[in-house]
């Protein structure tokens, strides 16, 4: 690369991402700074830490997080822990129960027998006479809001009786027991039906939720609101395993502290990212010349930040040559309004730099800013691609070529 006319040296800044801490700091930086450098012979490449100093970290060893004091086995279950575990199930496949049902009386004798498949049939013609019972009642409308409404608990009730399961499950009904079984677990299904179809528009609480199985059930000509002996030993234990409270204490403590640092430095530093982007411009500001900065993940947000305060005259921050955001979420939260340095849906101020903004569509924490900044010459998007699934797809930008390549080649446009 060719002299800069004034005889300065060219300085070129790296500033890393969300997550990183020392270790990884040093792994990365040396990555980096040597791929820089072999590219740009006659520039001064540095990189900027910040993990430690103004990276999250959980103050209080985590105690915020709910859980029992201890992690505990199967054994020490309650029974509210395996009814919501059985309801987790449900919500994600509402016919489980009946396929359960259908499943064990397949393998019960007496099945074809004379007078055996009419006590079934009685629940279905029930449940298909379920929306003129309900709508004659008028009770039920107020019990159905749990659920999104009487006409979403009678739409779930028309999509159980057309299902093969319920039709399975009801030819498997051989004796008074059954029966018993297949009504509370039909009108579970029901329930569960209508309240996966609306999700998490409606709040629901346990007691409105029994209340409307107690509902339905009656009108099928049961008064069970929990499962039969066959489906919760089939059930019940798969459920334990996937939902309960002690499963959640061994999964919930490693998600929220893995979660730290990688997503408690975004959400840091969208409330208190002052005290980095001071960090960043003393690093910037010590460096004599013109100066390149390159912003990974967080790192990138930052300097979009920084940039824009210093071109409104908030800061004192000597504009770069050229900015680099490399797999950075700065224009979805400019979207969102949530850029410290832009006010929402405003365009980028006047002495803002060049900005390239380095992208790979498999990155889920990566987004294209020239749709956001349409019309603005100075913003430049570019695609690369390391053929690798999120979230390696967001740290493996730094093993690419064209990702260098690319920097090298926006640096000789700029100047």
């Amino acid at each position: 690369m060719a002299d800069l006319p004034s005889g300065e040296r060219l300085r070129v800044i790296f500033v890393h991402g969300t997550g990183v801490r020392r270790e990884r700091f040093a792994r990365l930086s040396d990555l980096v700074l040597d791929n820089l450098g072999s590219r740009l012979p006659q520039a001064e490449v540095s990189a900027v830490y910040w993990g430690d100093a103004h990276g999250a970290s959980l103050g209080a060893g985590g105690v915020s997080i709910p859980r029992r004091g201890r992690v505990r086995g199967p054994s020490d279950t309650t029974p509210l822990d395996e009814e919501a575990a059985v309801w987790g199930l449900l919500l994600v496949d509402p016919l489980c129960e009946l396929r359960v049902l259908a499943e064990c009386g397949s393998q019960d004798d007496g099945i074809g027998a004379p007078g055996v498949l009419a006590q079934g049939r009685q629940v279905a013609r029930a449940l298909e006479a379920l929306p003129a019972a309900l709508s004659a009642d008028p009770p039920a409308s107020g019990i159905a809001q749990a659920a999104g409404g009487m006409a979403n608990v009678l739409a779930a009730a028309q999509a159980v009786a057309s299902a093969p399961e319920f039709g399975d499950a009801c030819d498997t009904a051989v004796d008074a027991p059954a029966v018993r079984e297949l009504v509370t677990s039909t009108a579970r299904a029901v329930v569960a039906h209508a309240l996966a179809a609306v999700g998490d528009e409606v709040v629901c609480t346990g007691d409105e939720r029994d209340r409307l199985v107690d509902l339905v059930s009656a009108r099928l000509g049961g008064t069970g609101r929990f499962p039969g002996e066959r489906v919760a030993a089939v059930l019940g234990t798969l459920a334990l395993r996937l939902t309960t409270q002690p499963v959640l204490d061994r999964w919930r403590t490693p998600l929220t502290t893995g979660a730290v640092p990688a997503l408690g430095d975004i959400l840091r530093y969208q409330a208190r990212g002052g005290p980095l982007r001071d960090h960043l411009e003393q690093a910037i500001v010590s460096q004599d010349g013109p100066t390149v900065v390159i912003g990974h993940s967080l790192g990138g947000i930052a300097l979009v930040d920084s940039c824009a305060l210093a071109a409104t005259g908030q800061t004192a921050l000597p504009q770069p040559l050229l900015l680099v955001t490399v797999g950075s979420q700065a224009p979805f939260l400019h979207e969102l309004g949530a850029l410290t340095g832009l006010p929402p849906s405003a365009g980028l101020p006047p002495g803002f730099p060049r900005w390239l903004n380095i992208y790979d569509r498999r990155d889920l924490l990566a987004y294209r800013a020239e749709p956001v900044f349409t019309d603005d010459s100075r913003v430049t998007d570019h695609e690369v691609s390391s053929r690798q699934p999120f979230p390696l797809s967001h740290s493996a930008y730094w093993k690419l070529d064209a990702v260098y390549d690319r920097i090298v080649k926006e640096i000789e446009a700029s100047r």
